[in-house]
């Protein structure tokens, strides 16, 4: 495929993101050549691929194509760059493309799903966040919550059902789907169930809680 080479290196970030997604973004991230998806249009036509799901891959890569971001506290750091491919899938199942190759030999890999979640495609897919936002505001969180915290506890398997959520909020911003973030009076917890459900594999569960924090470490926005 053609890369498209007249893109700045600076990625700018959608302004429907939270200012802390939108710093994130632009200050840690990387904008490399990117393809150019339309070009395969006739092709994909050609295989019975539906023009709505060849112009859903066409925006995503528009929009996210090329950006590469620091890695993910899981999931052995999420796709290296961002990067959509041919739709796969049918009518009745539901059509997903590609959301990236990954930085790592991986049993799943990572898509966008008929509704535009961002999830993985382990033993069945399985949605983590409602939008490719909702991950790029994850890993946002991820990045502040980790500079900012005092202390960060990580807890894995039956540990993390255990987990007294009481007196916390859901983050709404991650668009949290098997994977959410809460936030307390001095404390977020990220939980991550996307392995464990995908894989039906209740030890792959991680959370990770970061403490002490205060009201800037809270939310950064």
């Amino acid at each position: 495929m053609t890369a498209d080479t007249r893109v700045p290196l600076t990625p700018q970030a959608p302004e429907s993101l939270s200012r802390r997604a939108r710093y994130f973004v632009e200050v840690h991230g990387l904008r490399v050549p990117r393809r150019d998806l339309a070009l395969w249009r006739g092709t994909w036509l050609e295989r019975g691929i539906p023009a709505a799901e060849i112009d859903r891959a066409v925006a995503f890569q528009g929009r996210w194509g090329g950006i590469a971001l620091p890695p993910a506290p899981e999931y052995e750091g999420g796709p290296r760059v961002l990067e959509a491919d041919v739709p796969e899938g049918s009518a009745v199942d539901g059509w997903r493309f590609s959301a990236g190759c990954c930085r790592a030999s991986m049993a799943h890999g990572f898509m966008i799903g008929p509704g535009g979640e961002f999830g993985i495609d382990a033993d069945r897919w399985t949605p983590l966040h409602a939008s490719t936002e909702g991950w790029v505001e994850a890993l946002a969180l991820a990045d502040h919550a980790g500079y900012w915290a005092k202390t960060i506890t990580k807890i894995k398997g039956g540990a993390v059902e255990e987990l007294d959520l009481d007196g916390f909020e859901q983050v709404p911003e991650v668009q949290g789907l098997a994977d959410t973030w809460w936030r307390g009076k001095d404390s977020l917890i990220a939980v991550y169930r996307g392995e464990a459900s995908g894989f039906d594999a209740p030890h792959c569960l991680r959370a990770y809680i970061y403490g002490g924090l205060d009201a800037w470490g809270l939310g950064g926005t």
